[in-house]
């Protein structure tokens, strides 16, 4: 999403799914214009389960339903809701942005129909993105999941806010080395698509999305000596706790999946799937940047 590269949208886009943010006042009028659109150009419309503003009648999206494309209307929580349907498939996401900041939402509202055009028209390319699975492992070797995240994994304390030790390793079974042990509120694990979120917020560094790594950032560690750490995408990572009075929990993609007990321990690594992205002319990683997180930007000139 630099600006250069990915693959071209082709082929014709007659059904379109669409993953709604649940609640929204732009939501009933952007539903009505997408709608609108649609019809004139003759593309079928499904919606996603639980959906208040569906239209009546309209058909559902299930995990088997087949679409040749999925609309996220909403903020980046809506998209990732909409890249967790197109996991494990080729389905390409394209995100309108209803809420704030919308990093992955490139897309305003008041240009649906215009941007939309443009990627039935094959203006658009793909940027496709890896994803992170984890896996929780118990003391006798059974495991939980795998859970999959297009933006982060996160291993934090569960219920009041407390420092715990973790410890860190990485590497596969074979040449597994400790990173160290941290005291903290917990860790968050990002790909480069999940850098500008979370992570960003904990201090982690900014990472371009063709770069293939995992960056590992404490959350509000306590030790000046703890700064976030960028390994190759093919490493695997494991946390666990130290203190086993400290109960901690998973949490993908802003999703609470479930506990993990005193005597497991999380295996995060690169996941087996990619989720594509739509790309449109005029939409880099550099100028969302400047956008939305107000990069480098310069103060005003003196009157």
């Amino acid at each position: 999403m630099t600006g250069s590269g990915g693959q071209a949208l082709t082929g014709p886009i007659g059904r379109i799914g669409v993953v709604l943010r649940r609640r929204s006042l732009e939501a009933p009028g952007v539903v009505e214009r997408l709608r609108t659109f649609c019809e004139e150009r003759g593309v079928e419309l499904v919606f996603d389960e639980g959906n208040p503003y569906a239209p009546e009648g309209a058909e559902l999206l299930h995990a088997d339903t087949s679409v040749d494309l999925l609309v996220a209307l909403g903020g980046d929580g809506t998209l990732l809701r909409a890249a967790r349907r197109a996991m494990g498939s080729d389905v390409p996401v394209f995100g309108v942005n209803l809420g704030r900041l919308g990093f992955l939402t490139a897309t305003p509202e008041e240009h649906l129909e215009k941007r939309l055009a443009e990627v039935m028209d094959g203006s658009a390319v793909l940027d496709r993105r890896f994803t992170l699975q984890a896996t929780v492992l118990g003391p006798d070797g059974d495991e939980a999941g795998p859970f999959h995240a297009l933006n982060d994994i996160v291993i934090h304390t569960l219920g009041a806010a407390r420092v715990t030790p973790l410890k860190l390793s990485v590497g596969r079974t074979e040449g597994r080395e400790e990173i160290g042990s941290i005291s903290a509120d917990g860790v968050i694990l990002t790909t480069p698509t999940g850098s500008t979120a979370y992570s960003l917020s904990a201090g982690g560094p900014i990472i371009v999305p063709e770069v293939e790594c995992i960056v590992i950032t404490a959350i509000c560690p306590h030790s000046l000596a703890v700064r976030p750490l960028v390994v190759p995408a093919h490493e695997e990572i494991t946390v666990q706790a130290i203190d086993h009075s400290h109960e901690l929990q998973l949490t993908v993609d802003g999703q609470v999946e479930r506990a993990v007990g005193v005597d497991e321990s999380v295996a995060v690594r690169r996941g087996p799937h990619t989720v594509s992205l739509v790309r449109l002319p005029g939409q880099t990683f550099f100028r969302t940047m400047r956008a939305k997180l107000n990069w480098a930007a310069r103060p005003p000139e003196r009157a």
